[in-house]
């Protein structure tokens, strides 16, 4: 079983100042949640059917939900999450949660 966090964020007003603060600030942060297993971004984004563009879509990954929920219950969690409200200022976010299932 893998947990997955995704965080689908729309263009910022700024992209420059938001590219900025992700990498330098966010990126970071992240990388130091207890547990975490891969941490991916990718750019340009584009939804199938509903929904605009997207310009930027983080996936982090942890072994199980309880891992997941863990890492942002710690210190460096909730410091992840105050900064990810600042992000927010920057750009319109959408949030999920969701465990993987091997269909194959």
């Amino acid at each position: 079983m893998t947990a997955r966090f995704l965080a689908l964020y729309e263009t910022p007003t700024d992209p420059e100042v938001f590219d900025r603060h992700y990498r330098e600030v966010h990126i970071p942060l992240g990388r130091r949640l207890p547990g975490l297993r891969r941490y991916t971004v990718g750019r340009d984004v584009e939804a199938v059917r509903g929904g605009g563009p997207y310009y930027l879509v983080a996936e982090l990954e942890w072994d199980t939900m309880d891992e997941l929920r863990v890492a942002f219950a710690s210190p460096e969690g909730r410091a992840t999450a105050a900064d990810a409200t600042r992000l927010q200022a920057l750009a319109p976010v959408r949030i999920m949660v969701f465990v993987l299932d091997d269909v194959m």
